[in-house]
């Protein structure tokens, strides 16, 4: 598997030419441009296939608000959450939120775009850090890492240059759509972004959902239930504007995030974690999306392709 994933590698690094690191926040500016790391996460803990930059440590940013939404799910039910934030893909980009201020609009489209993630977050139960330390623990929990943190310099980088999520937090807020502090509810929005990962986390994130999300407990829903919920909203709406194409491409629940992270559920509890800093008018990581469409392609995820695996991973 190792041989495939460094192969893979190699037929995508040409991508990396078509993108650019996120520069509009400065810290994640100094990215290099040239890494790329992958991880599978097979069926059992400790089975990871890694090649390239894998170890190579970037910030979860909104690959985070898969994890916000579930804490906000326990703290609430999934009812609650779904009464102020959609669950409709979208062609806007994630940060976008002019629809928000037409009089007839009263939520977000989904929980995934920046507007759905900052709702979200503010539904989260507790006082002062208390949020960010759910999301935090959710995080290490999900990973198996008990030594995530979050990367200071891009949080306080975020902080400093979010003109755009402050203007949609206080949006909602004279809306009447978002309850709270703002600036308490952006702190810890910006904090979760910063959570700073590997590809191996991001694997074993994937592989937690695919597996059944073990462990979460939520009014009125199953675990398994909630992991279809979450493979749902995934699939539509995880890849910003590009879900839907991405969708038919790819074929696996999947999110990015602007650090140039990709997380991806791969079927029968399997996960995958790519990175690659340089991304595409889209926000999504130009490499990243070209390895996981070769990679889904040749061993047959798309959900979509009824044939069967030619490459058995995890024989155990």
């Amino acid at each position: 598997m190792e041989i495939l994933l460094n192969e893979i590698i190699e037929n995508n690094r040409h991508l990396i030419k078509n993108g650019k690191v996120a520069d509009y926040i400065p810290a994640l500016a100094k990215a290099d441009f040239e890494k790329i790391g992958v991880t599978v996460a097979g069926r059992t803990g400790a089975l990871l296939y890694s090649a390239g930059d894998y170890n190579q440590k970037f910030t979860l940013q909104s690959i985070s608000k898969v994890i916000s939404f579930l804490v906000a799910a326990m703290d609430n039910g999934i009812e609650d959450i779904f009464e102020k934030v959609g669950c409709d893909s979208t062609d806007e980009p994630f940060n976008a939120f002019t629809k928000l201020d037409l009089p007839n609009v009263n939520k977000p489209a989904n929980p995934l775009i920046n507007s759905g993630a900052i709702l979200t977050t503010s539904m989260i139960k507790g006082n002062g850090d208390e949020k960010f330390q759910k999301i935090l623990e959710l995080t290490r929990r999900m990973a198996h890492n008990p030594n995530i943190g979050y990367n200071e310099e891009v949080y306080l980088s975020e902080k400093k240059t979010g003109s755009r999520n402050r203007s949609m937090a206080y949006l909602m807020s004279s809306k009447n759509i978002l309850e709270g502090d703002v600036e308490d509810v952006l702190d810890t929005y910006f904090k979760q972004c910063s959570i700073e990962v590997d590809t191996r986390d991001l694997a074993k994130i994937g592989r937690f959902i695919s597996a059944g999300c073990e462990g979460i407990n939520i009014d009125g829903i199953s675990r398994t239930d909630m992991s279809i919920l979450l493979k749902g909203l995934l699939f539509t709406c995880g890849m910003y504007n590009y879900s839907a194409r991405y969708a038919i491409e790819v074929g696996i629940p999947s999110k990015s995030g602007v650090g140039g992270g990709i997380m991806g559920v791969l079927p029968n509890g399997m996960g995958i974690g790519i990175f690659s800093p340089a991304l595409d008018e889209n926000g999504n990581s130009s490499a990243g999306i070209g390895i996981i469409k070769e990679l889904t392609r040749r061993l047959h995820y798309n959900i979509f392709d009824d044939r069967k695996l030619q490459v058995e991973i995890d024989t155990h």
